[in-house]
């Protein structure tokens, strides 16, 4: 136990002295450590940003006439095909609409039928000039006037019986639910999500870039993905956005997936890597050597056999490589075990 809170004393100190701007004693030499060298990333491998995976074909779903929720046919991760009902709407309302709109119809017809006689009663009597003129005038607007409220009634009827089909919420496309934002019984108004569907066949990536490097990936337009679980795939199309974001001077570029079998969800992050963008790459040090306390991250540097901590900030991950933000240079060489580095120093203080 003290020699456990020995060492948690050494390090919390040292940190402090390498963040903290307070002197730093001069660092002792040990013998027999084992160390890596730091190693420089390869710049022919191109510079990558971190980018958000969206769906090609993503639908919010909002509810275009009022009601209840009577029934969820769907929920959250359900594959649904196009056309599915997805969620129910109490329709009383609506089919009180409809059978009103129905009855003004029926009501519009029969007027439109009875002028329409008129009008040919009309007619034939001016055959024999026993109505005048202005008479058969008046008869035919009787006529004209019924038949198109005939027609508006009609078009009531189809629009009321459209607010009905509103009830009903159907996928738009065959996929996956992403979410459901309703719950059975709740009222809900015009305008309120109710779920989101997306299509998974189709991913892409969108990832923002500076303005210096557009021209340089529009020119070759090919990209790399770095998936979380060590896969790297080529993307399937890559498209440069034709002009930069007026707050923050960079360009959004569209990075198309191809289709894979266990493909990311939307949402997630993605490392995009460009080859044609060169420099910028960091150098990087084996997982294992890492000293990781909370949120620090921090390495004993060997220089001629006497170990420093220095505190780093991290970049990427690759396999059991990490890359070095600040804090380190290439050529540098840090200890191999980190907690052995620590105990050795340790005691060669205490042996000072």
């Amino acid at each position: 136990m003290r020699v456990r809170h020995a060492l948690a004393l050494l390090l919390a100190a040292s940190l402090a002295a390498c963040g903290g701007g307070q002197p730093q004693p001069a660092p002792i030499k040990v013998e027999g450590l084992s160390s890596i060298e730091v190693r420089s990333a390869d710049a022919g491998e191109g510079r990558g940003w971190d980018g958000v995976v969206e769906a090609v074909r993503q639908a919010t779903l909002s509810a275009q006439t009022s009601g209840r929720v009577a029934q969820v046919e769907a929920d959250v991760d359900d594959r649904v095909a196009a056309g599915q009902v997805l969620l129910r709407l109490t329709a009383v309302e609506q089919q009180a609409g409809v059978d009103a709109a129905r009855a003004q119809v029926r009501a519009a017809e029969a007027a439109a039928r009875e002028a329409e006689l008129d009008y040919r009663r009309h007619a034939d009597l001016a055959q024999g000039q026993y109505v005048s003129r202005a008479q058969l005038d008046r008869a035919r607007a009787a006529r004209d006037t019924a038949v198109a409220a005939r027609d508006a009634a009609r078009a009531q009827l189809a629009s009321a019986g459209q607010q009905g089909s509103y009830t009903l919420v159907r996928a738009p496309y065959a996929g996956i639910v992403s979410s459901r934002d309703v719950e059975p019984g709740e009222s809900v108004n015009p305008g309120q999500p109710l779920m989101t569907v997306f299509a998974p066949d189709a991913l892409r990536v969108e990832v923002s870039v500076p303005q210096s490097e557009a021209d340089a990936i529009r020119a070759d337009a090919v990209a790399q993905l770095r998936l979380d679980d060590g896969r790297q795939v080529n993307a399937a199309q890559v498209t440069v956005f034709p002009a930069a974001d007026a707050a923050t001077h960079a360009v959004k570029v569209r990075v198309l997936l191809p289709v894979l079998d266990a493909a990311p969800v939307p949402g997630n992050t993605v490392r995009v890597v460009f080859p044609a963008v060169k420099g910028g790459a960091y150098p990087q040090i084996p997982v294992s050597a890492l000293l990781q306390r909370g949120e620090v991250d921090a390495v004993y540097v060997l220089a001629d056999g006497r170990p420093s901590l220095r505190q780093l900030r991290l970049g990427e991950r690759r396999g059991d490589w990490v890359e070095v933000i600040a804090g380190i240079k290439a050529g540098e060489r840090v200890a191999a075990d980190p907690l052995a580095a620590m105990q050795a120093l340790a005691a060669a203080r205490g042996e000072r």
